[in-house]
């Protein structure tokens, strides 16, 4: 008979637990959800206080009968999902299936998956947070009515397969609204002058840039002024008129959220949101690290809002850092942050579960990636309690003629935290010597810069990292919904992504100004935001669940009716080209599908023909000489092939150039590095030509 069963999420976590709590405990996985709203019908009522209609997941049956079988069989029951709203609300939905009284402490919580962790929550269990599942819900529900009242209406109104998100829909809004803001920006010309100047009877050069003339702001707007400036410039006499020497700190970054986490993958990594996630639940989850420890959890619970870490932790990571790094690299007492307005202080923020299991130590048991956003959590958390790094600031300020100019260094004191991360994240922060020099200093110059040019620059397209920032920023979502929302808006065509840059297709531009002109509160993001405070206060029981979904569904429905009435139906017509169907000789014209463009045959249903739109990049294959052009794979990753496949199977991730190497004839191929510099390379992978493709990174 099982003494006690254990149900958690995951297949891995159940394996990784169940050798921690021995034979008396039988651990299972639910396989995330069991019960959820019906996909066939709307299954929530609206007369009745919004009363949801959950039903077991098909599919899910055999598992079901399993889990219930077990239940029977045991003397007690513990539900240890994940310690979230959503792993509150299976949790519930388990008991129901069950028969576990809520009220009983049955529920078992904890944020990392090792020995230590594991016995210690179990001897506390808890009763099922109903607050926290009553926020779920309100969520669940809230985003129901949205998604089965909304679509079908642009179905009928603007193309079919259409769907709406309350917060996608808000996510797409704001890329809207940063290609609007670039549409209409005007780059304006401007040039900057500098001079570099030595001290009189020395060698030590430094360039000073000029800022004012005759006591005000230069602004140089043209070429032409740019050269009088210049003249003036070569005619003065220069001397130092205010000199000044300070210190100044810069202190370690908090230890990573699912938010920064998700961000700093994107930036340092080259992941996606959803590969920086999929990876951490693999790190969470447990992995075989040999030896006694076995398989074991590496990470803390990766969805998190708190940058708050365990005393047990800090007293390990400052151990570690006097051990490893001198009492100087060490503060005098733990280095303390503030988390964002709401985040869950009982979470602690994303962490390795022992600082003692360095990168080098468990490199050989993780992959690739696993081992890359690894070192990122071990080494963001250990210099998040070290000292701060300090620089020495010089400042002159000089004097010429009419002119006023200034030159800046910096010299790094003590690298403090600096020495534990990577130097590239500190690029700014190379020594640039300027001298101290006294005031009344008279100076010669050893050149007249050239004046240079530049133009104002637009607001940046967003990428995966900063559109989740923006997110956090605005309050939309949670951490745990910011990877899901970014997959939903490009899966559905709403948004494309060319070089890590967020763009909105012509379908996400169309159904935005139409939620624009007749749902504008829904999209709105002090809305949006006001709806995610008001689930966080279901959460922690300041609202009720109908009172929140009440006042949210009132305006909403009004607007449905007024946007059915109102809204005109959007006639599309089908652009038609000089390709003719193989099949019946019609000119094949352009449809729009959920993965994008393609062509078909006007004639269907009597012939159904369609074939890929084929976009050429004017380079012949290699192989065959047929023409090279750009596809997409499942995951939408843009990719390059021979048009000839299946005959020829060239392909390459990187974009091919009309140029051969010099070294071993192969085609010439661009890639676009991290830092989204152009790097030509060769395409054969054993030509030294293309080690320069790493070697450049």
């Amino acid at each position: 008979m099982t003494k006690n069963l254990v149900i958690v999420e995951s297949p891995t976590k159940s394996k990784t637990i169940e050798k921690f709590l021995g034979k008396n405990y039988t651990v299972r996985a639910s396989m995330g959800h069991l019960r959820d709203l019906p996909k066939s019908q709307f299954g929530v009522d609206l007369e009745h206080d919004f009363t949801p209609k959950y039903i077991n997941i098909r599919g899910k049956g055999p598992l079901i009968k399993e889990l219930r079988s077990l239940a029977k069989k045991a003397d007690k029951i513990y539900l240890a999902t994940d310690p979230d709203r959503e792993g509150e609300a299976i949790a519930w939905h388990l008991g129901y299936i069950l028969g576990v009284d809520p009220a009983k402490k049955c529920r078992i919580a904890f944020h990392e998956i090792t020995s230590q962790a594991i016995k210690a929550a179990f001897k506390q269990p808890q009763t099922i947070d109903m607050d926290r599942v009553d926020a779920q819900q309100t969520r669940r529900i809230m985003d129901r009515i949205v998604g089965y009242k909304l679509s079908p209406l642009l179905w009928r109104k603007v193309r079919k397969g259409l769907s709406a998100g309350r917060v996608q829909s808000v996510a797409v809004k704001i890329i809207c609204d940063r290609q609007a803001e670039i549409d209409k920006f005007e780059a304006e010309e401007y040039w900057t002058a500098s001079v570099t100047l030595k001290e009189k009877d020395k060698n030590t050069k430094f360039t000073a840039d000029v800022i004012k003339k005759n006591k005000e702001k230069l602004v140089i707007h043209n070429e032409k002024e740019a050269g009088t400036i210049a003249q003036e410039l070569a005619k003065a006499e220069f001397a130092v008129t205010g000199s000044s020497v300070k210190e100044r700190a810069r202190h370690p970054m908090p230890p990573l959220t699912t938010s920064s986490l998700q961000q700093e993958a994107v930036k340092k990594l080259n992941f996606t949101t959803k590969k920086a996630m999929m990876v951490a639940q693999q790190l969470y989850e447990g992995v075989n690290v040999g030896g006694k420890a076995g398989t074991v959890g590496l990470i803390t619970y990766m969805r998190t809002d708190s940058v708050h870490l365990a005393a047990s932790a800090l007293e390990e990571i400052r151990s570690y850092i006097k051990n490893e790094h001198g009492d100087k690299y060490l503060p005098g007492k733990p280095n303390v942050y503030s988390s964002k307005k709401n985040a869950q202080e009982a979470h602690e923020a994303i962490r390795p579960t022992s600082i003692k299991r360095t990168p080098a130590s468990v490199a050989k048991y993780l992959t690739k990636d696993q081992l890359k956003l690894y070192s990122l959590i071990w080494h963001r958390t250990v210099a998040s309690q070290m000292t701060n790094a300090l620089s020495e600031i010089t400042t002159l300020t000089i004097g010429g003629g009419a002119f006023e100019l200034r030159a800046t260094g910096s010299t790094i004191k003590f690298d403090g935290f600096m020495s534990l991360l990577d130097k590239k994240d500190f690029a700014e922060e190379k020594s640039k010597k300027v001298p101290y020099l006294a005031k009344d200093t008279p100076l010669d110059v050893v050149k007249v810069e050239k004046p240079v040019q530049h133009f104002t620059e637009p607001p940046p397209y967003f990428t995966e990292a900063t559109l989740v920032k923006e997110l956090e920023d605005k309050g939309i979502g949670r951490p745990s919904t910011y990877s899901p929302i970014i997959q939903t808006i490009l899966t559905r065509g709403y948004i494309a992504k060319e070089s890590k840059k967020l763009m909105p297709t012509d379908l996400g531009i169309v159904t935005n100004q139409l939620l624009d002109q007749y749902f504008k509160e829904l999209i709105d993001v002090t809305f949006s935001a006001h709806m995610e405070q008001e689930l966080d206060d279901v959460s922690e029981h300041k609202m009720e669940k109908n009172e929140v979904l009440s006042e949210f569904y009132g305006p909403f429905a009004k607007a449905l009716e007024k946007a059915d009435k109102e809204i005109p139906v959007v006639e599309h017509k089908d652009e038609v080209t000089d390709i003719k169907c193989e099949k019946c000789g019609r000119f094949m014209v352009i449809k729009e599908g959920r993965h994008g463009k393609f062509l078909a045959c006007p004639g269907f249903p009597e012939c159904r023909n369609t074939k890929p739109i084929l976009k050429k990049i004017g380079v012949k294959c290699p192989k065959c000489g047929g023409d090279i052009i750009e596809r997409k794979s499942k995951t939408r990753r843009i990719f390059y092939g021979c048009s000839n496949y299946p005959k020829c199977r060239f392909t390459t991730w990187d974009k091919p150039v009309d140029s051969f190497c010099p070294v071993c004839g192969s085609i010439m191929v661009e890639h676009t590095d991290k830092k989204g510099n152009k790097v030509l390379h060769c395409s054969n992978k054993e030509c030294e030509n293309y080690s320069m493709k790493k070697n450049k990174e």
